[in-house]
C-alpha cells in the first residue's frame, strides 16, 4: 500500500531538507512542499487564497497518491494546528493510503541559529525568527511522531523517518 509521510514544524526547523532527503532515499516517491503552492506575487492570504492553496495541495497529493508509479508519497508544511492536518486528510478520503505522521523539533537556540543563517544569506527577512518561535510549542499537543532535530542533519532526520515507518531504504 501507498505510504504518504506527513512532516510538520515551524519555519525553518529543516522540512523541505529532510523531505528532499527522503525523495533520494525512498524508491518511487515524490516529494510536494505545501510551500510551494504558496509561491505568489502579490503573496496574499486571505479566505479566498487559503481555499485555493489547500485544493492545489489535496489535488496533487490525491494524484501522487493514485500514480501507480509511486509508493512513497512524502509532504511537508508548516502545519501547525491539528485543524490544518485534518483538513488535508479530510479530503483524502477516498484515497487509501498508510499514513505516516512526523513532527521536526528543535531546540529554541537551534532554530534561532538556523534561521539566522538563512537570514543572513538573504533567503528569509528577520521577522521570521520570533514569529517560528512563537509556534514551535504548538506542535508538542499534535498527534505526530516528534523527531528532535537539534543536532542531526537532514539525511539523519530522514534515516529516522524510514526506520520509525519500519523500512528499509
Amino acid at each position: 500500500m501507498k505510504k504518504l509521510i506527513l512532516i510538520n514544524g515551524t519555519m525553518g526547523v529543516g522540512k523541505t531538507a529532510t523531505g528532499k532527503e527522503l525523495l533520494a532515499l525512498l524508491p518511487r516517491s515524490v516529494f510536494l512542499d505545501g510551500d510551494w503552492c504558496w509561491n505568489m506575487n502579490p503573496f496574499l492570504v486571505t479566505e479566498e487564497t487559503k481555499d485555493m492553496v489547500m485544493d492545489n495541495i489535496t489535488h496533487l497529493l490525491r494524484n501522487f497518491l493514485t500514480c501507480s508509479v509511486y509508493d512513497h508519497v512524502i509532504f511537508c508544511w508548516v502545519m501547525h494546528e491539528e485543524s490544518i492536518l485534518e483538513q488535508v486528510l479530510s479530503r483524502l478520503e477516498e484515497t487509501e493510503y498508510e499514513l505516516h505522521k512526523f513532527t521536526l523539533t528543535c531546540s529554541e537556540q537551534a532554530l534561532t541559529d538556523r534561521l539566522s543563517t538563512d537570514v543572513a544569506n538573504g533567503l528569509r527577512q528577520s521577522d521570521i525568527i520570533a514569529r517560528s518561535l512563537l509556534r514551535l510549542p504548538l506542535y508538542d499537543a499534535m498527534s505526530t511522531v516528534k523527531i528532535e532535530v537539534s543536532g542531526i542533519s537532514a539525511w539523519e532526520a530522514a534515516k529516522k523517518i524510514i526506520e520509525l515507518m519500519g523500512q528499509e531504504p
